[in-house]
């Protein structure tokens, strides 16, 4: 993975100087591409103003409605969080950690921030396929925005400024493919009764995110699929 495949998106952002100060900080680090997932009112002047000789970042920001369509053309879906619990995600990387990860990656990733005062809440969290947190002091344990932002930014480039694109066939299903894979394979698990009871739904959230983290190919992913219909149309004969 390449610096310019990495997104860093923020969720329900309602800072301006913190908007432009990330403007700033992906520029010093490479960094390219910006996404706002259901922004709230931003001063578009604070954020040119803190946005310091990154102006091309801010006009090339991308808005979206909801964070799902933000994301839905990444292989790879990281929430930020330094909350964990029974229903949050239960696999976490530092930033050094995901860096390293992520450079032996193909394909386009999304690092997901929250809002600056309540972070990622748990519906969100649920869309990523993994968690990240920035080891902190017990005694003041909430970062700014923009800070952890920088943090991040900083290990992505040294761990992928040194990477050189090359041409290879190795390119993961994007969050829309995966979406459509777990379905197709929970409907085939339904047609087999495997839902008596409920579960399917934790169940998809589980599947997309290990396939997600696996990287898996169109071909692959067809293969899968196929593995589950044939099993359900044997199922049916029985």
């Amino acid at each position: 993975m390449f610096l310019q495949d990495v997104k860093i998106v923020l969720c329900r952002a309602s800072g301006a100087s913190n908007v432009g100060a990330i403007c700033r900080v992906l520029k010093n680090m490479g960094l390219s591409e910006l996404r706002l997932a259901s922004p709230l009112p931003l001063d578009t002047e604070k954020i040119v103003s803190m946005a310091v000789n990154s102006g091309d970042i801010w006009e090339n920001t991308r808005f979206f409605d909801t964070l799902s369509e933000a994301v839905a053309d990444c292989s790879i879906v990281i929430g930020t969080t330094r909350r964990r619990g029974h229903h949050r995600k239960s696999i976490s990387m530092t930033p050094r950690a995901l860096s390293s990860w992520l450079a032996q990656r193909s394909g386009q990733a999304a690092i997901v921030f929250g809002n600056e005062r309540t972070g990622l809440e748990a519906s969100e969290l649920d869309i990523c396929n993994f968690a990240s947190h920035i080891p902190v002091s017990d005694e003041q344990p909430s970062l700014n925005l923009s800070h952890a932002v920088q943090i991040y930014a900083y290990e992505l480039f040294l761990a992928l400024k040194e990477q050189n694109p090359v041409k290879g066939d190795w390119q993961p299903l994007n969050q829309t493919e995966v979406f459509t894979l777990v379905k197709s394979i929970t409907d085939a698990l339904a047609d087999l009764d495997f839902y008596y009871k409920p579960g399917r739904e934790a169940q998809e959230l589980f599947l997309q995110d290990i396939i997600s983290r696996a990287g898996l190919m169109d071909r692959e992913g067809e293969y899968l699929k196929d593995i589950f219909i044939k099993a359900a149309r044997l199922g049916s004969m029985l």
